[in-house]
């Protein structure tokens, strides 16, 4: 909004619509009028007639640059304090006008080599006696505290040109006393030494700008837009983003508001970068570090992905879409982002058939987060709070769901078959099962502890808790199955998803837990009161068996290792040629021995373990007893005798072993399924 200086008028007219019980009138207060006007009426009362009349309150004065309002309290029956709220908002936006201030950053790279960022920060127009800059403390997608503002480093300020006090008043608050000047400029520089996809890392070959960890926004202005400048280092020529360019200007973003900045990492280097359209979105692939992928085969196998959550919600809400994809010698994990994806990859694992399918279902996962958990979001997520932790119990939708989804989306895109997709989904299942923790947490728990549990697990996470990946997509394929069977086909979670999301964009927020309950029964037609209780807010033992049956497919189990005894210790070989233990499992023999993590094993019923792993040729690092020879020779039921070294005392440990608590699940799709089944297991495929 912007004022004219020249206009000559004195005073603003202020308009009320007024609704008396049986007309609705827009009057016209005219300060150098004496009587109330309407329109297209013959009223006209002199304003000594009206109601009740206060003193004249100052308006805006064009002329004279002053806040001059001739503003009448009329009191009437039905006289409705929205008139107040518009002129309060009316005053705002023109202070904000005569204000504008602007946000830039340039990122620039010194010392790649040693891992640093150059940024400066420059705000114009914000003349405040100081000004508080903050950076983020986590990132959204990934739920911890990083505590990012701890690699920032030589924080400096200028206020007008000059040299400005700085002042830091909280752990990722800096205050810089301006003293009313409008322009103010921030250089810093930012450490980055981490390979993640949700961390900043920046060496001789690149820069991986994770936004969070790099850049800061003006306390209380998280709704301001800003400009980004990226300067490559000499050797390097590429930017890749999903913010838009700024026309003219090489290598320079724009951003609406920080929100959308913190959500578009930024790939600066000499990334291979190639283009496919897919669902009429361009979608743009910028590769670091090599490997040995097929450039056209991704263009379209990634194209056929694209395309199925596409059609199940009905649009695609981008018109560009960046994948940044680092290829390590080992690498896995992605981070889902508003238009874009940060994918970690191996980079020789392309051509075979589990790298090429697995990095397949990793693009499948983080583009279903396009929708789900980016749009089609927990109530909690969003406006965030980037200087604590935001709880919500409903990261088994966000996530597990995203899970269940990435196998659907493989199979309909013609990269599995039915029996590769039920053989998936009854591993999924068996993975919580075979937790102990998942009779200790449940899904919407495992959700809210996140921040403590989650993205913080020790050597006792396994039996206390379990994933809400894990539980979520388990969550995902018995609610799924539950819908369909109920209305014989017709309906499946597809249903759901896609009317949630529509719920969200009409209600421009997330949605509450009972909110996504109540969608699910209105699409089933049941009650899943006992559901949620059971699976998502309960540990009760999954009744997959049942579940499965629905679809015609047959559930067997058996024994992880028949008749093979187990300690339940898992371990990681010294230099020193002992087993330091690292997980005990919950009442397993380990367990109830005593067995405990760090303890050193020096030796097996009299055995070094030198010895014990001599006829291993393949020796891992990390190892379960029971891979050991002589703990495989023996029978469920004997004793191991141990000796261990712990806190540098020699203890003896015997452990009586016990069969294996483990089960493998075995699909079979039923050749003489009802047709009520087959229904279902046609819908279940998405046909």
């Amino acid at each position: 909004m912007t004022i004219d200086s020249g206009l000559e008028t004195q005073y603003s007219q202020l308009f009320y619509r007024l609704s008396p019980a049986n007309s609705k009138l827009f009057y016209k207060l005219s300060p150098g009028n004496s009587k109330l006007n309407t329109p297209n009426s013959k009223l006209n009362t002199p304003r000594s007639k009206l109601p009740t009349i206060l003193q004249p309150i100052e308006v805006f004065n064009a002329k004279t640059s002053s806040i001059t309002i001739n503003l009448w309290q009329i009191t009437f029956n039905m006289f409705i304090k929205k008139s107040i709220l518009s002129l309060v908002l009316l005053l705002t936006c023109i202070m904000a006008a005569k204000a504008q201030v602007k946000i830039g950053f340039e990122v620039s790279f010194k010392e790649p080599q040693a891992h640093y960022a150059e940024v400066q920060m420059n705000i114009s127009g914000l003349a405040k006696d100081y000004v508080d800059v903050k950076m983020p403390v986590w990132t959204p997608g990934s739920y911890l505290v990083r505590e990012f503002e701890k690699s920032v480093e030589e924080f400096k300020a200028t206020a007008a040109g000059k040299p400005a006090k700085v002042e830091k008043v909280s752990k990722n608050t800096w205050r810089i006393f301006s003293a009313k000047a409008s322009n103010i400029k921030i250089n810093y520089r930012v450490y980055a030494f981490e390979i993640s996809v949700r961390t900043p890392f920046i060496d001789e070959s690149h820069a991986f700008l994770s936004p969070t960890g790099i850049f800061m926004h003006p306390d209380g202005m998280i709704k301001s837009p800003s400009t980004v400048k990226i300067i490559p280092f000499k050797t390097w020529s590429k930017v890749s983003t999903g913010l838009p360019p700024v026309a003219g200007q090489q290598f320079t973003y724009h951003a609406s508001d920080f929100d959308i900045l913190y959500d578009s990492p930024i790939e600066v280097g000499n990334q291979d970068v190639f283009e496919f359209m897919a669902a009429g979105v361009r979608h743009e692939v910028a590769m670091y570090g090599g490997g040995n992928y097929d450039k056209e085969k991704l263009k379209v196998d990634m194209a056929k992905i694209v395309e199925e959550p596409t059609k199940l919600y009905g649009e695609n809400p981008n018109k560009h879409y960046v994948f940044i994809v680092h290829n390590f010698l080992r690498g896995g994990g992605g981070l889902e982002h508003l238009n874009s994806t940060t994918l970690g990859a191996t980079r020789n694992a392309y051509n075979t058939e589990a790298g090429y399918k697995g990095f397949l279902a990793l693009v499948a996962h983080e583009y279903h987060h396009l929708w789900n958990v980016k749009r089609l979001r927990p109530v909690a997520l969003g406006p965030f709070d980037y200087d604590n932790e935001n709880y919500t119990t409903n990261l088994w939708v966000a996530e597990g769901f995203t899970s269940y989804y990435e196998n659907k989306y493989m199979q309909r895109a013609g990269f599995n078959d039915a029996t590769q997709f039920v053989t998936d989904l009854a591993g999924a299942v068996g993975t919580v099962v075979n937790t102990p923790g998942a009779k200790y947490q449940s899904a919407a728990s495992s959700s809210y502890d996140a921040w403590i549990i989650g993205y913080r697990p020790n050597e006792n996470s396994r039996n206390n808790s379990i994933s809400y990946y894990s539980k979520g997509e388990v969550i995902g394929i018995l609610m799924d199955l539950e819908i369909i069977n109920a209305t014989k086909g017709q309906k499946s979670l597809d249903d759901v998803m896609k009317a949630m999301y529509l719920q969200c964009k009409t209600l421009k927020r997330g949605y509450t837990d009972a909110e996504f309950k109540a969608m699910v029964e209105k699409i089933s037609g049941i009650s899943f009161t006992n559901f949620w209780a059971k699976y998502v807010n309960g540990v009760d033992d999954v009744e997959y068996k049942k579940y499965f049956e629905y679809a015609g497919v047959n559930v067997t189990t058996e024994n992880a290792t028949p008749d093979k005894p187990v300690t339940g210790a898992s371990g990681q070989l010294t230099n020193n040629g002992t087993i330091s233990v690292t997980l005990i499992a919950r009442n397993s023999a380990a367990w109830i021995a005593g067995l405990n993590v760090n303890d050193e094993i020096i030796s097996l019923d009299g055995v070094s373990v030198n010895d014990a792993l001599e006829t291993i040729k393949l020796r891992s690092p990390m190892l379960s007893l029971e891979t050991l020879p002589l703990v495989t020779k023996k029978n469920i039921g004997e004793v191991l005798k141990l000796k261990v070294k712990r806190d540098g005392l020699d203890k003896d440990i015997s452990l009586t072993l016990k069969e294996n608590p483990n089960v493998r699940l075995k699909p079979t799709i039923k050749e003489d399924a009802t047709p009520a089944q087959k229904a279902v297991f046609a819908k279940w495929l998405g046909n």
